[in-house]
Formats: C-alpha cells, structure tokens, sequence
C-alpha cells in the first residue's frame, strides 16, 4: 500500500446551482440541516491530508496525480474512500479531486456534539479550497447522531456545502433508480424528533409514621 500526506485537501471547483433548484435545496438544507446549528468540523481546515492506495501515477507537467485500488483520503474527521482518485494542484496549492467508486463514500464530523454527515455515490467530487463536496449519480447524504440516522436525502447530483450546511439536490429519473430510491427522484427522509421531556421519577412512598395509641383515662 502506498501512503502519501498532502499539504491541502483535495476537491473539484463546483459551479453555482441554477435558479430551477433554489428553492428545493432551500427546503432540503432547512430540513436535514436547519434544525442543528453545528457546522463542519472547523478543525479539519488545518489537519494534513494522507492518501493510501495500491499504486500511484503522478504527472508533473499536468499536475495531476492518479491514486487506484482501496483508495482512502483522510483530512482530520474528513475520510474519503473509493476505487481511484484523480488529483490536481492549481498554482494557489489548493487540491482538486474526484473519487471514483461502486460506491465511493464520504464521511466528517459536525462541529461539536456526536454528529456526522455521511454520503455516497458513483463519483465524488472534494474540493479543497471551497469545501464544497458533490455527489454524482445513484447518490445519497444522511446526517447521523453518532450512528443514529435522523435525517437523508436520495438524488441523482447532490451538492453538500460543509461551511454553510447547505445542500441542493437534482433528480435522475429511472436511470438513476436505486432500491432506496426506485424512483430515481429526489427523495428525502426525515426522521421525528421527539420534543417530549422524559417523564419525572416515581416519588417513592413511604409507610406511616407509627401512632401511638393514647393513654387510657
């Protein structure tokens, strides 16, 4: 296996989502995200990143390096994993890259508390610079407390903004049909939040004071 640690994150640049899905990815950030006000683990910006894989091809004139075969990224509570990874470097030192996989997945931190946000999908797109992680066909997100789902959302694109919590979420039709989402529309789940507070302890009860009996006259 080979292991290599990278100054930045990797990533793929993502272009700012039409008008046509402004309002769903609105009502679909509110719903999964809206309700917890922590964020991506801030502390992960910092952490190197390390890649593992069976084999490496690196291009200098293109900037481009190649990582195939149990491909893992790891950048603080950010772990990426799939089949191959394309890499590339733009002058700034910023890292872009996608992730093939059957599925490739994804996995961080929220900032504080037990909770993650997890996703998946054919290919996946981080980009280091932006934060900004896409999933491409057959693709899902869910958030998790600790490993609890509370809430998922099915798509054929979905686009998770770390830093804001944001997501945007277009539909595949039949082609992208999955047994979670046959489908192949945008699909999301919502689990209930219980706001009841739990019931207050049984008060034991205790025996009687003794009387004594009083006194015959």
């Amino acid at each position: 296996m080979t292991s290599h640690s990278l100054e930045r994150p990797a990533g793929c640049a993502v272009r700012t989502p039409p008008r046509r899905r402004a309002a769903l990815a609105w009502l679909v950030g509110l719903m999964m995200l809206g309700s917890a006000p922590a964020g991506a683990e801030k502390a992960d910006r910092a952490k190197p990143t390390q890649i593992e894989s069976d084999s490496m091809q690196y291009d200098d004139v293109k900037q481009t390096t190649v990582f195939t075969g149990n491909v893992t990224l790891t950048k603080g509570t950010v772990v990426i994993r799939g089949d191959r990874l394309v890499l590339r470097q733009d002058p700034e030192g910023y890292q872009y890259g996608t992730a093939f996989g059957n599925p490739a997945t994804f996995r961080q931190k929220r900032d504080g508390g037990e909770q993650f946000v997890t996703g998946l999908a054919q290919q996946l797109d981080y980009d280091g610079k932006t934060e900004i992680v896409k999933f491409r066909e057959r693709a899902q997100v869910k958030r998790l407390d600790r490993e609890r789902v509370t809430d998922e959302v099915h798509g054929n694109l979905i686009v998770y903004d770390s830093r804001s919590e944001f997501i945007s979420v277009d539909s595949g039709g039949a082609k992208a049909a999955t047994p979670e989402n046959p489908g192949g529309r945008v699909r999301v789940v919502i689990q209930p939040r219980s706001t009841d507070a739990p019931a207050p302890a049984p008060v034991p009860l205790k025996p009687a004071e003794r009387i004594a009996p009083a006194p015959v006259r």
